[in-house]
């Protein structure tokens, strides 16, 4: 008789103590980074001109509140980028994510805000740690989608004489 209470005093201890599996939202991030190595070669089609050398960087912040069951329940997005190897003097008109696999053009999903009327001027042709930050994503499902298939979209940089995209990279989660 003595073995069954301890069994049970010990199975009634286990479960005091928190030994199952823990809530959602305690276990999912609230935080997904994702990186794009950026190639004039990645657009579609690759870029021949001027712009041909450019390559860069990306860095993708999704900062996620989430409820009790782990659902996403507001989002945003902050964008860091380093470019290099375009031409002095170019502007940069445009960056955001698009939906596309790799060699597939699709449409803008997160857009960072930049436009054509407020360019970034790459004096020496670089930029380094280029920012854009609280970027709303009020598509909660899309935020969802790209966790879960990042290599379902990619990010990509516009240039004054590409206007359809001079850079672009698969998003990769890290």
């Amino acid at each position: 008789m003595k073995r069954y209470a301890i069994i049970a005093a010990a199975g009634i201890l286990a479960a005091a103590c928190g030994s199952g599996p823990s809530s959602p939202s305690n276990t999912l991030p609230t935080t997904i980074n994702f990186t794009a190595a950026l190639n004039a070669a990645n657009e579609v089609p690759p870029i021949t001109n001027a712009d041909a050398g450019a390559t860069g960087t990306a860095r993708v912040t999704f900062n996620l509140t989430r409820d009790a069951a782990g659902a996403i329940t507001a989002a945003n997005a902050n964008f860091a980028f380093d470019l290099s190897g375009f031409p002095a003097g170019t502007s940069i008109i445009l960056s955001h994510i698009h939906e596309g696999g790799p060699s597939v053009p699709g449409g803008v999903k997160v857009n960072s805000g930049l436009s054509p009327a407020n360019p970034i001027v790459l004096a020496s042709g670089t930029v380094t740690n280029q920012t854009f930050t609280n970027i709303p994503m009020t598509d909660l499902t899309l935020v969802q989608q790209i966790i879960d298939n990042p290599n379902g979209y990619y990010f990509n940089v516009h240039s004054a004489l590409n206007t359809g995209g001079a850079v672009r990279g698969q998003l990769v989660k890290q």
